[in-house]
C-alpha cells in the first residue's frame, strides 16, 4: 500500500472498460494517475487526462517526457469483433503501431510496464489456433513486440492476457452482458444468436486486482500470462443466468441473429498468474453477473427518477 502514492502512474486506454475501472483503483490506492484517451474527458476520479494520439510516436514520446511515469499500464487498442478486412488498418494502426510507440517510450524513459495481450491470440491454452480476427491478429504482434522489447531491450513489462470481461459499466453497450442486462429491464427482448460460444467469463474487479498485482510483482516481469477463471460458459448460459436473475417470464430467442463466424472456445490457464502475481478470481460468474444487473438497475432506477 506505501508504494502507490509515491508512484506516477500513466494509464493508456483509460477512457475503456478495464481502463477506466483500473484508474478508480489507483486513484483509490493513492498513486498519482495520468490517464490518456484520443478525446476529452471529465475527470471523475482525480485523475488528469492527456489527449495523445498513440499511434503519433512523435506525440506519444512527449507524453511520456511530459507525464515522466515510473509505471505503465497500457490498455489503449482498437477493440472490434468484426470479421470484416474493413478494420484492419484500424486495428493494425490503434493497437500494433501505437503499441510499439510506447514500447519505445517506455524502453526510452525506463519505465516499468503492464500490457495487454487478448484471450484470443494463438497460445497453448488454444492449442495456438490462428487468429480468427483482425483484433486478434493485431493483439499477438502487438503482444510478440512486448515480448521483444524485454527480451533483447531489457524493458521490464509484464503481459496480461484477460479473457471475457463483464461487469457494470461497460462503454460498450452492444456486449452480451449490458445488452440483455438493459434489455429485459426496458422490458424489450433481447435478440440473439444460438449462444454456444465457449468463454471464459471473468468478472472486471479481478481483472482490475491482477493489473494492480503486476504493477508490483517482479516475479512476473517477461512473462505473458492468461487472466481468466479457467471455466468455460457457453454464451447462451450466461443469456439465461441474466434472465434467471431478473426473474423473466419469457424465455431468451436465441438463433435469432447469425452467430459469429470462426469463433475459438477460450479458456485460460490461470496457474501461471497464479504463481507469478499471487493472484486468483474471487468472484463466481453468478455472483458477478448479479452486481452487474444490480448496477445496471440501479442506473436506470436513477435515469428514470431525472426525467
Amino acid at each position: 500500500m506505501s508504494y502507490w502514492p509515491e508512484t506516477v502512474v500513466l494509464v493508456t486506454g483509460a477512457a475503456g472498460f478495464i481502463g477506466s475501472h483500473l484508474v478508480r483503483r489507483l486513484r483509490l490506492l493513492g498513486a498519482q494517475v495520468h490517464a490518456v484517451s484520443r478525446r476529452a474527458r471529465p475527470a471523475r476520479h482525480g485523475e488528469t487526462w492527456h489527449l495523445t494520439d498513440l499511434s503519433d510516436a512523435g506525440a506519444t514520446a512527449r507524453l511520456f517526457g511530459s507525464v515522466r511515469p515510473s509505471l505503465l499500464f497500457h490498455l489503449a487498442s482498437e477493440v472490434t469483433g468484426s470479421r470484416g478486412d474493413e478494420v484492419v488498418r484500424a486495428t493494425l494502426e490503434s493497437t500494433v503501431v501505437a503499441s510499439v510507440n510506447v514500447l519505445a517510450a517506455a524502453h526510452a524513459n525506463e519505465v516499468r510496464t503492464v500490457f495487454t495481450g487478448s484471450i484470443e491470440e494463438p497460445r497453448p491454452g488454444n492449442n495456438l489456433a490462428p487468429p480468427s480476427s483482425a483484433y486478434a491478429m493485431a493483439k499477438w504482434a502487438a503482444t510478440g513486440y512486448a515480448e521483444l522489447y524485454h527480451r533483447l531491450w531489457d524493458l521490464p513489462v509484464t503481459v496480461l492476457r484477460p479473457s471475457m470481461v463483464y461487469g457494470p459499466d461497460q462503454p460498450d453497450v452492444s456486449k452480451l452482458v449490458p445488452y440483455v442486462t438493459l434489455s429485459l429491464l426496458r422490458g424489450e427482448r433481447p435478440k440473439l444468436t444460438r449462444g454456444t460460444k465457449l468463454a471464459d467469463w471473468i468478472y472486471v474487479d479481478d481483472v482490475v486486482d491482477a493489473f494492480v498485482s503486476a504493477g508490483v510483482s517482479d516475479k512476473a516481469i517477461g512473462h505473458t500470462l492468461d487472466i481468466g477463471t479457467g471455466v468455460t460458459t457457453p454464451a447462451y448460459g450466461v443469456v439465461e443466468k441474466l434472465y434467471g436473475i431478473l426473474a423473466t417470464d419469457s424465455i431468451p430467442d436465441f438463433g435469432t441473429v447469425p452467430d459469429r463466424s470462426h469463433d475459438i472456445p477460450q479458456v485460460g490457464d490461470i496457474e501461471p498468474a497464479a504463481d507469478k502475481l499471487g493472484w486468483r478470481p474471487v468472484t463466481t460468474l453468478d455472483a458477478g453477473l448479479r452486481k452487474t444487473v444490480n448496477w445496471y438497475a440501479s442506473q436506470e432506477c436513477h435515469e428514470e427518477s431525472h426525467s
